[in-house]
Formats: C-alpha cells, structure tokens, sequence
C-alpha cells in the first residue's frame, strides 16, 4: 500500500502533501502508534521504558503513560495521543485498548481505500459499525451495584493485571483498598450513584513494601506539626480549618509607625503579642484541639497554641483543606472570629509519623467520611509510581462500572463477540458500507490477538478456536493468557466495566473518521519544524504494516 508522497512547493518554507498520499501517511503513522503500544496489552503484556532528553526514566505499560510522555510530532500521532488522554480522562482505564482498536479500523480503512471505496462511504459504515456494536454491548451487559464486592474486587484486579506490581496477593490487597475507598465516597443522587475521583487522594512514598499500601479513613496532610512542644499523637481531636492567617497583617498601603521611647516599643510588642494571644484564646474557646492553617502562623501564635496543647499545620494546600472539610464534617472558616464549635470537625486521632526521612500528619479515624486517602509503598520511586498508575486505573475502573451498572466479561471475549455480531449485521446492510463494517469487526479482533501474541500462544489458532466456541452461542469465551488457553471469562471472573469498552469505541471510531477525511496536509515549516512520524522519525509509507 505504499505511495508515493508529493512535496508540492506552494510558498517559501510551506510542504505540502495531497489526496491519498496525505490518506496513506496518516493511516501508517495511526497504525504505527498501536503497533508501539500493542505489547503492553493483557496480563502478560511488556513494560515500555521512556528516557527523557535529561535522563529522567519512567519504566510502566500504561497506555496513557506511554503516549503522553512519548515524543511525538506528527499531527496523526498526537491526534491518537489524544485518544488515551480522553479514554482516560472519561472511563480511567482502557487506554491501550482503544488506540490498538483506532489503529487497526485505519489499517483496514487503508484496505477498502486501495479498492478505490469513498472515505465517505467507510465512514458511514463504521458509524453503523459503532451504533451496532454499542446495542449489542448493552444486550450482553450484566448488572452491577455497590453490593457486589466480589464483581467489584474482580473488576479492579482486572484492571491493575497488566502493571506490574506485585505478587497476585498484593494485587488483591490493593483491589480490596481501592474498591473501599470508592464506597466510601459514592453518593446516591436520584437513584444514580456519582463518585468525584477528587475526593481520593493518594500519597506516595519510596519505602517498605507493595503490601504496606493502606487505605487512611481521613487525609494525610505532607506537613508537619509547626512547634516542637505541641503534641505529635491525639486522640478524639477536634478539628478547626481556617482559611487566614494567624500572624499580624501587614497594612495594604504603606504605613509608618514612629516609636521615640523603649516603653514605646514595648507597648507596641506587648499589643502585637496581646493580639496574637486573643486569636489563640478565640480558638481555645471554640473547643478545637487541632487546627489546619491555609496561611502562615507566626511564632508567638505557635508558643501559645503549643502552651495551650493545640496541634497546628500550616500553609496546607487548598485542595487538602477541602478534602479535611469533606472527611472531617469541619466547615472551612475565612476569620477566626466566625469560628464556633459547630464549625469543628472530628478525627479519631492524628498523628504526626516519619516516613522516609520526612514528616507527614495522618488525620485518621474519620466518623462516615466522604474524603479518604491512599497511601502508596513500594521499594523504589519506579515501583511506587507504577503502583499509583495502576490504583488511578482501578479507581477509574470501578467507578465506572458502579456509575454505568453494567459490566461484561474481559480476555477478549466481548470484542470477539461483538466482531461475530458485527459480521452477521453487515451481510444484513449490504453496498459498500457492509465492507467497513467488516473491518470495523476485524479491527475489534486486534484485541484477542494481541491478548494471545502478548502470551506466548499461536493468535492464529487461538483465535480460530475462540471463533468456534463463538459460534456456538458461548459468549462469554476468551483467552485466559496465565493457563494458555481459551476458556470461559465468566467462571474465571474476568470482569471489564462496560462504559470502558464503549468509550474506547466511541474514542476509536471518531478519531478514525477525523482522520479518513483529511486529504491534505499543509506544513509552515518556518514555525516548529516539519512532519515527522511517532517520535519525530521521518514519515514512511505504509511498507511496516501486516
């Protein structure tokens, strides 16, 4: 399917390339993108290692990691970085699955090109490909609530099989953590759950094991206890947040103080201390025995707050406020004088803890909070990095089955089933469009395929043999790569969230009909450089593909 390219000069600085040629380079630069990423799919899937240009290493197969960090120039290829960034950004999860899938719907597009078909044509048949694969999705589909802690369990194992990170155990510890936490903040609104991923918050540190990952009932804050006299473990604590600071502002116009006299001058400090004092008091009054700064704390506030066995954290971030307002039940006040103790929240205990050399305060214990935190362990930065990868994946993941209700079983076999249906309802259409549709079917196929390959089995007669038990009305058929073999997802629990799939569809189809429409590409090389393929390389024809 090679073709040559032509560089038609149009002004000073300008390259130009037309008709199928600019077809031709998108679809191999598209192709190219999920063949770089295919490795990584499935349990047995390899880890990509990327270098940056100051030696920075980042060592994961996940999809979105890959593609985002990867150096890429050519329009096509950041059009398909765009496609993990949304898979991602939507569902969390499945990112390889659909740049996999839209490389391989533009490889078989290139096909029914070279046969002289419309763009317009093929995309009207992957529309129809989408629409059909979507009803069927739903038909297939089972149903999923928060009760469901097995499904639920399975579903983040799943996802976290490809990383990684650990023994089977330790997954299965970090699937238990990961479906708590989402419970834990999931709230009914008209009878449909919503879960805001915000309301997590992962810390990380280098150090212990994969195992000593914890889910805290309450936030971590990266701070530590202001003063060395105050208190470094409580117990019951109440909680004030107050967005000021407890210093003395300075004037916003410039302002001259004129002392003559040393009485004078200690006048000024006493007042300066009484103030300062007054603020404590105010807090004392109000029952908090911990309090969370936005602001700085100067040093008389903190000797009177240490005097008084207040805990202090300054300067906390506005996010962490936030997520301490949500765990806590505190409400978040602007001035000390507005703060009462119906404004305080509760903690069953905070503790400041040293971790890896640096001190952090655990605010544990919450009663029913709606904002916990993870805490991420692992050997090295590399390994503690992948592990976060793989937890926002599981997140992603169970969130969205718990949101949609619906999940189908995984190891290929939904992409299998719905390429068997897809072929039944293109024979059903007929005219040109029943060719795209078919390669719609086939490019979901890519999926089973790269499964096996990424095993170590023949895809060939595994997928042969995933047919035929396809064919036999055994939907629920796939490739289990640990045994090596094709067997029945549902008895294995394998289970995918169903909004991961449709999205990756969705993702797919689009960015594939975006780029079978492009007839024409112009590049100023005067402003940035010229077309190159993924990572810079020079575009080549389409003489890689299978």
């Amino acid at each position: 399917m090679a073709g040559k390219i032509n560089n038609e000069p149009m002004a000073e600085g300008t390259q130009r390339i037309l008709g199928r040629d600019a077809m031709r380079l998108n679809i191999a630069i598209g192709y190219a993108m999920a063949q770089i990423i295919k490795t990584t799919l499935g349990p047995k899937g390899m880890d990509k290692m990327l270098v940056s240009d100051l030696g920075d290493i980042i060592i994961t197969n996940d999809g979105a990691t890959i593609l985002e960090e990867m150096n890429v120039e050519h329009p096509t290829a950041k059009l398909m970085v765009e496609i993990a960034k949304t898979q991602d950004k939507e569902v969390g999860d499945g990112t390889t699955t659909s740049v996999v899938l839209a490389g391989n719907i533009l490889k078989n597009s290139g096909a029914l090109l070279d046969r002289s078909i419309h763009p317009t044509t093929i995309i009207k048949g992957l529309e129809l490909a989408e629409n059909k694969a979507n009803q069927v999705l739903d038909a297939v589909s089972e149903k999923v609530t928060e009760k469901d802690d097995a499904i639920l369990n399975k579903i983040a194992l799943v996802s976290m099989g490809s990383k990684g990170i650990g023994s089977d155990s330790e997954k299965a510890a970090i699937a238990k953590i990961v479906v708590d936490a989402i419970k834990q903040i999931a709230e009914k609104r008209d009878g449909k759950i919503n879960i805001d991923l915000d309301l997590i918050k992962i810390e990380k540190k280098a150090g212990g094991e994969v195992l000593d990952t914890s889910l805290i009932n309450g936030i971590i804050v990266d701070k530590e206890i202001v003063h060395a006299g105050m208190p470094k473990r409580m117990e019951n604590a109440k909680i004030a947040l107050i967005d000021a600071a407890l210093e003395i502002e300075k004037t916003e116009t410039d302002a001259k103080i004129e002392i003559t006299s040393p009485d004078q001058m200690e006048a000024f400090l006493k007042q300066e201390e009484n103030t300062l004092k007054g603020m404590v008091d105010k807090i004392k009054a109000s029952g908090a025995t911990a309090v969370f700064v936005q602001k700085g704390i100067d040093d008389v506030a903190q000797h009177y707050l240490a005097k008084s066995g207040i805990i202090a954290v300054r300067r906390v971030k506005k996010s962490d406020m936030e997520k301490l307002a949500r765990a806590s039940g505190a409400t978040v006040v602007s001035t000390i004088d507005g703060l009462s103790p119906k404004e305080l929240g509760n903690a069953g205990s905070i503790e400041e803890k040293k971790i890896g050399g640096e001190a952090m305060v655990f605010v544990e214990k919450c009663k029913d909070p709606k904002s916990v935190s993870i805490f991420v362990r692992g050997g090295t930065e590399h390994v503690v990095s992948e592990v976060e990868r793989a937890i926002k994946d599981s997140l992603g993941s169970v969130s969205s089955a718990l949101e949609d209700g619906k999940y189908v079983t995984g190891g290929g076999s939904i992409e299998m089933e719905l390429s068997k249906q897809l072929r039944e309802y293109a024979s059903s259409v007929g005219g040109r469009e029943q060719l795209a549709i078919e390669a719609f079917a086939e490019a979901l196929e890519s999926i089973p395929t790269a499964l096996a390959e990424n095993g170590g089995l023949d895809s060939i007669d595994t997928i042969v043999e995933l047919k035929a038990k396809h064919s036999k009305g055994e939907k629920t058929f796939g490739i289990d790569v640990i045994k090596g073999k094709v067997e029945d997802m549902a008895k294995l629990g394998i289970f995918e969230p169903s909004k991961v799939k449709r999205q990756a569809m969705a993702s797919a189809t689009e960015t594939a009909r975006l780029i079978l429409r492009i007839d024409d590409i112009i590049s100023a090389r005067g402003k940035g450089g010229g077309m190159g393929g993924p990572g810079g390389m020079p575009p080549g024809g389409m003489g890689d593909m299978e």
